[in-house]
């Protein structure tokens, strides 16, 4: 449903790899899973066999950053910028919210799409819920899924508790008025599932048990449907997010808990990807990578160890998160590379492969990591910088991070944990980082709105798809 506009944006259509050179991409990002909470990054709790055969025949990128949170995680994938710059917004998105991701932007599956691309969003959107927001007017033909987090509905409706616990009774009984960003708190409208730009489902507790089959079926279904096409599938699962609800045939399997529990359906779901890829002969022609949005969140499970911190935060274990390569026959099998890597390099390093010529109107932070994935160099990325909401909390640059409020430095090479503070012995080492921080700030900013962050999206009088008396929004009705 790409618009007229969008085929205008000087990208654009130079095509300068073969239609049978182009790989078959297929994204999947798990929502708030652990560094330490699958096979191949070390857990030894969570049984993921297909994740293990995954990482045997692939490659694991070691120190590969996202974001703290989910919505400008989301944000940064998909225009291959820092979040601020593309969706400078306080937190996330909540539903029935004003702001989104800006239409103006273009995305990785607008840049597919202009080379030939067939293209699906199956899972968790959260960039914007109303319709000038959703995945059908950023460059996805097809959309199935939630538009924001399962933990964004009614208490009555099972979103705010895990299943098996008693109800949550509500801490504030008053309205609370709906903020730019959404409706928040215990007001939030029911949560709807999508097809398309139609509500077809209201999701209560029994329909979030589904969830996690129904997206993987999805994705197989679009892989057999275009096996002959070349295709791109972004497949953002809802687990294994707050409240946790795995499927019934995993619910106590892992005997470590209902988190344990989703993670292993998790590595099912991958296992029903990879196995159609295989059974349709494309592995050869394939790329799949598995990562997370953001750290995992503790308090609810996940295990991001041996990092410190989680969810949240711009310590390692908050913005760090596990990521894989597959592709037999390209990527060298059972690698790994310590090389800075980024959710932004997703963009510029998918529009190489498939021979998508980048904007020139707009400034990107991404860059082609291709070489890094498939081991032929260091990669071109030495500097990082961490963004938590509005403000940029610290700088790496190689093995050095500083944390800038308190000019804490660790060496990530030797102290992956970030327990030893070692600034009083390397002073040239953060004024350095220091410098790195002011330039930014002429850029992005390191507080509030800078120079070159770019407006969201904005609508007026935005409405909940589902309204709380259960009538779905007119326009959204199948």
């Amino acid at each position: 449903m790409a618009s007229a506009r969008r085929l205008l944006i000087p990208l654009l259509l130079l095509n300068t790899v073969s239609v049978a050179d182009q790989p078959n991409i297929i994204l999947i990002n798990i929502d708030d899973l652990g560094y330490g909470d699958v096979g191949p990054f070390g857990s030894t709790e969570n049984k993921t066999p297909h994740l293990d055969r995954m990482a045997k025949e692939g490659r694991l990128l070691k120190s590969h950053y996202a974001a703290p949170v989910c919505s400008p995680s989301r944000a940064s994938l998909m225009t291959g910028c820092y979040p601020k710059r593309a969706l400078p917004i306080a937190h996330v998105l909540f539903p029935s919210s004003a702001v989104g991701l800006n239409p103006q932007e273009v995305t990785v599956a607008e840049l597919l799409q202009s080379v030939g691309y067939k293209t699906a969003c199956i899972g968790k959107w959260h960039l914007g819920d109303q319709p000038e927001f959703l995945p059908t007017r950023q460059g996805f033909e097809y959309y199935y899924g939630l538009p924001y987090s399962n933990d964004m509905g009614p208490i009555e409706d099972g979103a705010k508790s895990n299943p098996g616990q008693p109800l949550p009774k509500p801490r504030n009984r008053k309205a609370q008025p709906t903020q730019e960003d959404g409706i928040r708190g215990n007001n939030q409208p029911p949560l709807p599932l999508l097809e398309f730009e139609k509500v077809i489902e209201r999701v209560k507790a029994a329909e979030q048990t589904t969830i996690t089959q129904r997206y993987a079926q999805t994705a197989v279904d679009f892989i057999q449907l275009n096996a002959n096409e070349t295709f791109f599938l972004y497949l953002p699962h809802t687990a294994v997010h707050f409240p946790l609800y795995p499927g019934r045939r995993f619910r106590g399997k892992s005997g470590n808990g209902l988190f344990s529990d989703w993670v292993q359906e998790v590595d099912w779901a991958v296992g029903e990807v990879l196995t159609a890829v295989r059974s349709l002969k494309l592995e050869q022609k394939t790329l799949v990578i598995f990562t997370s949005d953001n750290g995992g969140s503790i308090r609810h499970g996940a295990n991001n160890a041996p990092l410190r911190g989680g969810k949240g935060s711009t310590l390692e274990g908050g913005i760090r998160v596990p990521t894989i390569a597959w592709w037999p026959g390209k990527i060298s099998p059972g690698t790994s590379t310590n090389a800075i890597t980024s959710t932004m390099d997703i963009l510029p390093t998918f529009a190489a492969l498939a021979g998508a010529k980048l904007p020139t109107d707009r400034t990107l932070d991404g860059m082609n990591i291709w070489p890094v994935i498939v081991g032929d160099g260091p990669g071109p990325r030495n500097e990082f910088f961490y963004f938590r909401s509005m403000n940029l909390q610290a700088v790496r640059k190689g093995p050095w991070k500083l944390h800038l409020a308190k000019n804490e430095l660790f060496n990530l090479r030797s102290d992956i944990g970030e327990a030893n503070n070692v600034a009083a012995d390397n002073a040239d080492i953060v004024a350095t980082l220091k410098a790195m921080a002011a330039v930014m700030d002429k850029d992005l900013g390191r507080q509030g709105i800078g120079p070159n962050c770019r407006p969201v999206g904005r609508v007026n009088n935005p409405q909940p798809l589902i309204h709380s008396d259960g009538t779905v929004r007119p326009g959204f009705t199948p």
